[in-house]
């Protein structure tokens, strides 16, 4: 598939340098660079015109790279950004950089945030005045407790990573056994939020299953495909190309897939 067939977006990936200052205890601290450069001849030799760059937890709210990479290539890319309840920021000169919405990197926290403090609440109201959206990274354990205080504070929802489903997430024909899947449903079906189809090979065999219960519960139109390149923690083990073998295996129906892999992430990131 090219984008001569499909208009393929890649929704998730990374770029970085090892001149970025690290966050103290990262999850993560790569010891090479994954450049706007590579990331390009990455999109280019896969025939993918279009790319989202997100922001990455190692970094915290160092964002300067990611905002001078996007604002160099609007043509190409967006991009989302870290940002910390009660710092100031000025969300208007980043959106002109082609900044669209905030990370929250909670993935691997001991313990999660009290989203709903002041501080909280301002951060979330000034992401809805710029119609951007929140992109939510955490083990789908969490999700049912979020997503309702997410929705009331009034941006866009973005989940991460099918909601990181842990192994034992299995879906019964009801499927009532996975908490983080039927509330990712729910919001979506109130229409708040959208799905990242990404990271199935951290994930492992639950990825196929969740994948194929939102798409039978919701349809196609609130997925995106996404590579989450370079495959942080997982260097060299996947090849780029695996992370669309793997979505276009379980999509035989064509307009399914112009949507997902694409269409879905223009709409959203690009107009």
């Amino acid at each position: 598939m090219t984008q001569a067939v499909i208009p393929l977006v890649d929704s998730h990936a990374h770029i970085f340098t090892r001149a970025m200052p690290l966050i103290a205890n990262p999850r993560h601290a790569p010891k090479y660079d994954f450049t706007l450069q590579d990331y390009l001849a990455q999109l280019d030799n896969h025939g993918i015109r279009h790319g989202v760059i997100a922001a990455a937890s190692p970094w915290g709210d160092y964002n300067d790279y990611t905002m001078q990479s996007v604002g160099a290539t609007l043509d190409r890319l967006r991009g989302t950004v870290i940002l910390h309840p009660g710092k100031t920021y000025d969300l208007a000169a980043m959106k002109k950089q082609g900044i669209v919405g905030v990370r929250l990197p909670y993935i691997g926290l001991a313990q999660l945030p009290d989203i709903t403090t002041a501080d909280y609440r301002k951060l979330l109201r000034d992401i809805a005045d710029q119609d951007w959206h929140v992109h939510l990274h955490v083990e789908g354990r969490h999700i049912q407790a979020l997503l309702p205080l997410l929705e009331k504070s009034g941006p866009k929802i973005v989940i991460d990573h099918l909601g990181r489903p842990a192994p034992d997430d299995r879906l019964s024909p009801g499927r009532e056994r996975s908490a983080g899947f039927r509330a990712i449903v729910d919001s979506v079906r109130r229409g708040k939020s959208w799905i990242k189809v990404s990271c199935g090979y951290r994930i492992g065999e639950i990825a196929k299953e969740h994948f194929r219960g939102f798409l039978s519960e919701l349809g196609p139109e609130r997925l995106f495909w996404a590579s989450d390149c370079p495959f942080v923690g997982h260097e060299n083990e996947f090849p780029y190309a695996a992370t669309i073998d793997w979505l276009a295996e379980q999509l035989p129906d064509a307009e399914q897939r112009r949507m997902i892999f694409g269409a879905n992430a223009l709409e959203f990131y690009f107009d």
